[in-house]
Parts: C-alpha cells; structure tokens; sequence
C-alpha cells in the first residue's frame, strides 16, 4: 500500500512539474514574443511606403464627427452590455487625408466609398466637399461608388469627377424636414401633465408634450431654415452635376412618372436625371479601379489604401517645430450637461478645464471653440463662456467656428470671442429658455396609490412628480426662466454690440441658418474651420507662411492609467463581461430624436426634484442637422 501510494505521489509530482514547466514556457514564449514586436516598432521607423498608383478608399462609415465619443471606459461598457459602439468618421481625419493625398505622388486617386455615411450635417458636409475640390485641383480624379446613394453621401459623391451606381441600386433625394411625436392627448389618458415655463416664441422644444401638433410658429421658422438649407443643397449639386437649376425638385415631384416610363428601375432612372455617370456591378468597378490605377497581385484586386491605413502617412497639421506658437484648438460637441463629461458631450466644467489648460500653456497663443452642439444646461454653458472671457482677458484671442449645429446653449457658450465663423448650413440662433416639469397625480390615482407627509415649509419637497404641481413653484420656476433669458439677451447684446431688445427680436428661441444668422447680425462672417484657425493665428500675430497653416495643438483631457489600460484590454474583456452582465434596454434602443427629448427632459426633471428651480432652465434646441 505505502509502494502505492508512493507511485501515486510520483505521478503527480511529475504531472506538476510537465504543468509548471510548460506554463513557464508559453510565458516565456509570450514575453519573447512582446520584445520581437517592441524591437521591432523601435527600429522600424515609418510605415511602408507606398506604392504607385495606390488609391485612397474614403469610407465614411457611421457619424461624421468632430471627435469620437464616449471614453475607454464607456466604450467597454457598450460593448459589454451587447450594445457595440457607434460607428463614426472624424471630420479632421478626413481632410488631412485628403489635402496630404493632393500632395502624394504615390496617390492616383480617391475613391469615395459613402454607403454607410449615417449621420453629417451640411456644415460638415462642405468641409470634406471643399477638401475633395482641393484634391481634385491636384489633377487626381475622385470617384464615388455605392450600391445605393442616401441624401448625405450623394452630396459628397456630386463633387466627384465620376458617380457610378450598382445596377440595382437608387440614389435617394428627399428634401429636408421631419415629423415629431407629439404625447399630449396619451399623457392625458395616463394621468400625467406636462407644466412648461419658457421664454421664446419660438422656443418649441416642449411642444410635443403640451400639443397635438406644431404652433404656427414653430411651422414658420422651421419652414424658413428647411426651405434654404434645401436651396442650398440641391444648387451645390446641381453645379457639380452640371443640371439645369431646378432639376432636382421636377425630379422629385414626378417620380410616380418617371418610374413608369423605367419600368420601375431606380438605377436607370437616376442614369436618365444624369445623377450618376454609369451603372456597374462591384466587379466591374473593381476593373475599372485597376484599369484606372494599378493591380495589387496579392489582393487580386485594385491597388488602394484605406482611410485608417493612410492615417499613419499623413503629417502633422501643425508646424514643423513643435516648439513653434501655435493655436490651441478646444472641440466642444454635443449636448452641454453640468459637471464633467467625456468626448461626444459637453461637460460644464471638464470643457472649462480645456479651456484654462489652453489658456495656461504658454505655447497657445490663440484658441478656437469648434462648436457643434443644440445645447442643454444653461448653467454649464454659462461656466464655459466665463472660462472664454477670461481667456480674450489674459490676452488670448479667442475664435468661434461653429460645426454643423451651434444653437440655444450652442450660441451661449459662443458669446464670448473675437470673432464667430459659421457654415453657411449652420444651425444656430435659438436664443430661448424653457423649463419642463412632468407630474403623474393621475396616474397615481388610477393605480390607488397615494401620498403624504409633513415638512416644515411649503418648499420641502415642493416638487415631487407624484403629486400635483404646486403653482408656487411653477411660478418661482418661471421667474428663473425669464432670468436666465434677460441674462442670455444681454450677453449676447454685448457680444454683438447690439442692444438687447435688438436681440429679442431675433431671438425668441428661434433658429437661423449661418446665412441668415450674418444677416441678422448673429454671427460675424461666413466661412469654414480653416478660416477660424487663420482668423486666429492673424489676432495673435503669428507669423505663417502663405498657403501653410499655424501649428494647431487641440486641447483635449489626458487618459489616467485606468482608462489607457482599459483602452488596451477592451477586446479581451468585453465578450465575458457580455455574458456577465447581459443586455440592457435603454434609450439607446429609442430613436435618436425620441430618446434625444427624454434625456433632456430626465435631466431637467431630476435638478427640479432636488429643488434647484434655478437649473431647471434649459438652453437646448431640437434642431439637429437635417
């Protein structure tokens, strides 16, 4: 029994030490494996060069953006919870690439690849078809493919030197505008009501819930602003596209016929309106793509480059000398919420901090605000305009450029600068303020459910969803409402150099295009991001050499160790976080404009619980680039 045993306790010493000793040697094989690669990097210097005749792939897939969104730690989170992250394309990726592409002899041509382009608006629009206009200047040609077009990518795919389209594919122009959801009369059979306090006419933010439709009012600006932005889209196309003026909106009010007469075909149809330039399956556009450039044996396929890949050979968009003065550039894009918030979202006082460490680096002799943002918490909006006064105070120039959307708190955060830059296609304006508080006493009396209690003041828990509004703190939210108005008039009074009942009648929570915000005096000219970045550079006097741009140093928070590891590891842990944690249903799952209202209105509703009437106001404006 004792040899038995003994033979026993061989076979597992021995067992354990092959275990230990093949643990070691993967280990060892992984840290092997780590250096090669360190060693490799280290003495690698570069990328590979290309070769010639190579095609740049521009696909924009998901949102054009002016910054990927969420943090390293939000990202993981999304991809746990089964959710993924959003797609998206950052606009300045995309015109470095393509101004660096006009200059490389090893690029032939581009190819714009706009299937997936989900969301972008006009201003963002133009920037990249300015920088396809720059390209094509180099004697390059760009061409545009999809197996269907939507209205964003074929404003994109207009500017191209040849616009071809599957077989049986479509190009879909509609027009601009949209339809909401208006909850009035279902709010009422539930027993819940929505009490609104605002200031603005226009303001129409709250509408859905107070409303079976839109005001007159809300009919009439809207109207306004569609009307030219549609102007303006379909003139730049039809200028790209050589078309008779006009063209585009016949096309559309006779498609029933037009489709007749093609038997149904969107493809030929769009070959007739010489929307596009040929009909081609994938394969022969490939051929095409290899007669036109070169082959790439390995690939079997046209010789190219994606946009990622390209990244890497594109040089920095500053000076040289890193050491060089320079603009310091602060993004600040989405809604504005107190507080800190990561990237895609405007945290009152995270953009503060940007702002300040700007201001602080002596190196930064200039700033541009890129706003791109419908607004939010005019308290948060508030302290980052503070943290730009106090910038142009110590001496700083400080230039607004204003993206896609810059309205209500957009426009706030906005007031304090030397100079404000719009797109023509710029959503802006919405000067308004409104406050909205949801009670659900009958609803709770459906259920039979009720509440009580005692407090030593009518104050104390004043607000409470559960019980009937009491009109004392309605009205005292309403004196906050009109405050912050006459305080937002006023800023902005002073900031144009108007007076602010001037500004009253262009505010009133109405919007504007950047056109016709400069005509009312609301912004100071026209023009894209680069013409910010020069702005600037010219008010702080820094010496740039024509046709060059100043050194641009963007301002943004640095990760923690945390967030860099976990930037690191997010493919590894998310698929078992996934099963740990499961799938969620939240607002995500809404659609954009409807979970857009409901988180606004949840913020608004928990600062009014808290009995904070004074930040129950919001600055914000349902007005997303169409």
């Amino acid at each position: 029994m004792k040899s038995l045993f003994s033979a026993i306790g061989w076979l597992f010493s021995k067992a354990w030490w092959l275990l230990d000793g093949t643990r070691r040697a993967l280990m060892n094989l992984v840290v092997l494996v780590l250096l090669i690669i360190l060693v490799t990097a280290l003495f690698t210097r570069g990328p590979k060069p290309l070769a010639d005749k190579t095609t740049l792939v521009l696909k924009l897939d998901g949102s054009l953006v002016e910054q990927f969104s969420g943090s390293p730690r939000e990202q993981l989170m999304a991809q746990a919870q089964g959710r993924g992250t959003p797609k998206q394309t950052r606009l300045r990726d995309v015109l470095a690439a393509l101004d660096q592409a006009a200059r490389d002899d090893k690029v032939g041509a581009v190819l714009l690849d706009v299937e997936n382009l989900q969301g972008a608006g006009l201003a963002g629009l133009h920037e990249v078809s300015a920088a396809l206009q720059r390209f094509k200047k180099s004697g390059k040609p760009v061409l545009a493919y999809a197996d269907s077009y939507s209205q964003r990518g074929y404003f994109l795919a207009a500017q191209a030197n040849e616009v071809y389209l599957h077989p049986m594919g479509m190009v879909m122009l509609e027009g601009f505008g949209r339809w909401r959801t208006y909850y009035k009369d279902a709010m009422e059979r539930l027993g819940v009501t929505a009490h609104v306090a605002k200031v603005g006419t226009y303001k129409s933010f709250a509408e859905p819930y107070t409303a079976t439709g839109p005001s007159p009012a809300t009919v009439e600006a809207e109207g306004l602003v569609y009307g030219e932005l549609w102007r303006g889209f379909t003139t730049t196309v039809e200028t790209a596209r050589k078309l008779e003026a006009g063209s585009i909106a016949r096309s559309i009010d006779q498609i029933p016929q037009l489709l007749a007469a093609v038997k149904g075909d969107t493809a030929q149809m769009a070959l007739q309106a010489k929307l596009v330039d040929g009909l081609k399956t994938r394969d022969q556009m490939r051929e095409l793509l290899i007669a036109k450039g070169a082959k790439d044996e390995e690939s079997k396929s046209f010789r190219q480059v994606s946009l990622g890949q390209y990244m890497a050979y594109v040089k920095d968009a500053g000076a040289p000398n890193k050491l060089q003065p320079g603009v310091g550039i602060v993004v600040a894009e989405g809604e504005i919420v107190d507080g800190d918030a990561g990237p895609g979202r405007i945290g009152g006082d995270s953009t503060a901090r940007l702002i300040r460490k700007a201001r602080e680096d002596e190196g930064i002799k200039a700033v541009v605000l890129r706003v791109n943002s419908p607004g939010g918490s005019a308290f948060a909006s508030e302290i980052v305009r503070r943290e730009l006064e106090l910038t142009r105070q110590a001496g700083k120039p400080v230039v607004v450029s204003m993206g896609d959307v810059a309205a209500s708190g957009g426009y706030w955060i906005s007031m304090s600068s030397d100079a404000v830059i719009a797109d023509a296609g710029t959503i802006t304006g919405s000067i308004g303020v409104f406050g909205i508080l949801p009670t659900a006493e009958g609803l709770m009396g459906k259920l039979s459910l009720h509440t009580g209690g005692v407090t030593t003041s009518w104050l104390a828990g004043a607000y409470d969803p559960r019980r009937p509004m009491d009109p004392r703190y309605l009205a005292a939210v309403q004196s906050g409402v009109e405050n912050i108005y006459a305080r937002f008039t006023g800023l902005a009074a002073q900031a144009r150099k108007s007076t602010p009942e001037k500004i009253d009648t262009v505010a009133q929570g109405r919007i504007w295009t950047g056109a016709q915000a400069k005509e009312r005096g609301l912004v100071d000219r026209l023009g894209s991001f680069d013409d910010a970045v020069q702005t600037a550079a010219q008010l702080a006097k820094l010496e740039v050499k024509a046709g060059e741009r100043p050194r641009l140093a963007y301002v943004e928070r640095d990760l923690s160790r945390s967030e860099r590891l976990i930037a690191s590891l997010t493919d590894v842990l998310a698929p078992p976080l996934a099963l740990a944690v499961g799938q969620s249903l939240g607002l995500d799952a809404l659609p954009a404009p409807v979970a857009e209202e409901l988180a606004a209105i949840q913020e608004i509703t928990r600062i009014a619980a808290r009995g904070q009437w004074d930040r129950a106001a919001a600055v914000h404006c349902l007005c997303g680039a169409p």
